[in-house]
């Protein structure tokens, strides 16, 4: 979890994606690789993984395994 600037809802799908920010290019740092690589070890080992998360008051990463 977060405080930071939030994840339209919109955008979540684009978030899991390789290569991908869901925010201005000028404001997020790095490659936009991150939730993509745990989306596919978490596939793997049969879990999922989603956003919870509200504009402007940050977000949840959350995941089960089975």
């Amino acid at each position: 979890a977060d405080n930071g600037i939030g994840i339209a809802a919109d955008q979540f799908d684009r978030a899991f994606q390789p290569f991908q920010h869901v925010h201005n290019e000028d404001y997020v740092q790095g490659t936009g690789i991150g939730l993509a690589i745990c989306q596919k070890a978490i596939q793997r080992h049969g879990g999922r993984i989603w956003i919870e998360s509200t504009p402007g008051a940050g977000s949840h990463f959350r995941f089960t395994l089975d």
